[in-house]
């Protein structure tokens, strides 16, 4: 007779999968951080042109310092005013990124991971996939006993999935739009928007990494969701959804909310 047992090659394919994931974290971080090679200055000869553009962005996270400057009225504190297209390429991702929160609390195996996943998240939140693969990674160990505890805030960010969901969607909706549309004709029209994006991309290390975010979080979301799915009625409609960016993660945390409660 030939061949191996399911479990061995379940064993295997884990293996690799693991081998995997931690190779393209080194490959990431040298890649993205270390070497000159990739557009951008890498963080050791970081300009302070790239420093103030971080900071600006930052200031006009999910755009709520420009929307309440412009719609509201409220001057505490005035916006930077930067391009429409890094504003938006950069709520895109951090969008996307808070959307990962209750599918991390809600994975069925978190157990395997021994570190905080509140600590996990927010680090995410900073670093995108610095520390999401290395999860991936660890969540393919073999079961650990004792799962530790669900944080306050996993409660929290659990059961009101249906919040986290509906904001993390309006912010990546609202970041597309933005790019499109934002600061009006000053910056010209979907062409040159466009134009600006492939010169973003390949002038700066930030928006670079973010692309590879994009990549990886199209990977990352479905691998996630599909290990997560509840076989109930609406798991067929997200066995589908799960590949679309976003999207399938907007309706997963829709749908874990209604499990909970």
């Amino acid at each position: 007779g030939g061949g191996g047992s399911a479990s061995d090659l379940d064993g295997n394919l884990k293996k690799f999968l693991q081998v995997s994931l931690w190779i393209a974290e080194c490959v990431y971080v040298v890649w993205l951080f270390f070497l000159p090679y990739a557009p951008g200055d890498p963080i050791w000869a970081i300009s302070p042109e790239t420093v103030n553009s971080l900071l600006g962005l930052s200031l006009n996270f999910f755009f709520i310092l420009p929307l309440s400057n412009s719609a509201a009225g409220i001057h505490l504190l005035e916006a930077p005013i930067l391009h429409p297209v890094s504003e938006g390429l950069f709520n895109l991702v951090i969008g996307w990124t808070f959307l990962f929160a209750p599918l991390l609390y809600s994975d069925r195996r978190r157990d395997r991971y021994q570190g905080s996943i509140d600590v996990l998240w927010c680090l995410q939140m900073l670093l995108t996939n610095t520390f999401l693969i290395p999860y991936m990674a660890i969540r393919l160990n073999d079961a650990a006993k004792g799962a530790p505890p669900c944080s306050k805030l996993g409660s929290l960010v659990t059961k009101g999935a249906s919040v986290v969901g509906v904001i993390g969607g309006l912010a990546c909706l609202s970041s597309v739009l933005w790019a499109v549309y934002g600061r009006g004709s000053g910056y010209g029209g979907l062409g040159d928007r466009l134009v600006f994006l492939q010169d973003y991309v390949g002038s700066e290390r930030l928006a670079y990494a973010f692309v590879w975010d994009i990549l990886l979080y199209s990977v990352f979301q479905p691998w996630l969701i599909g290990d997560n799915i509840e076989r109930g009625k609406n798991g067929g409609v997200l066995n589908v959804v799960r590949f679309f960016p976003v999207v399938g993660l907007v309706l997963y945390c829709l749908l874990l909310d209604a499990e909970e409660k």
